[in-house]
């Protein structure tokens, strides 16, 4: 799991034989994600030849647009994982959650902060709202749809 995407910190070790990180928090800068194998990948191409960095920048792109957002509405706990994490060569999207404050939540103020943000205006957890995507049998978020980001809100009292 990628944590705390503010903090210039750690760097991100080599993949485990099943492909994954060793179990921990890694607080890393944006730039520093963008440095790291999750975008440019594990190393051996002959292992990875279909790594699709491109793609792996658009999410890491995609998702400073949403971290910035979040930093604007007050939220500073964000977290990043799913099979962007893994050595999956293409994954889907970037899984993501963060810390908000419940009342926040509750009153609709935290998604009114956010869509005065964004543009296009896909904060939300409205189950009515998701969207079937081409090929894919699970309906998305508007924010899958624009930022391929799987949203996920944790909150605080």
């Amino acid at each position: 799991m990628l944590y705390g995407l503010w903090l210039a910190m750690a760097t991100i070790p080599p993949f485990d034989a099943d492909g994954l990180l060793p179990p921990s928090d890694y607080e890393l800068s944006l730039d520093e994600l963008r440095q790291s194998i999750l975008v440019s990948g594990p190393g051996n191409p002959a292992v990875y030849p279909s790594w699709d960095q491109p793609w792996r920048e658009r999410l890491v792109n995609n998702l400073e647009i949403l971290t910035r957002q979040l930093w604007q509405a007050g939220i500073r706990e964000i977290f990043a994982d799913g099979s962007f994490a893994e050595d999956k060569e293409h994954p889907n999207d970037i899984d993501g959650y963060f810390e908000c404050n419940l009342m926040e939540l509750m009153t609709g103020e935290l998604e009114r902060k956010l869509n005065l943000l964004d543009p296009s205006k896909v904060w939300t957890w409205d189950p009515a709202s998701r969207k079937p995507y081409r090929g894919y049998p699970k309906k998305q978020l508007p924010i899958w749809h624009k930022y391929a980001w799987s949203s996920i809100r944790m909150c605080r009292a």
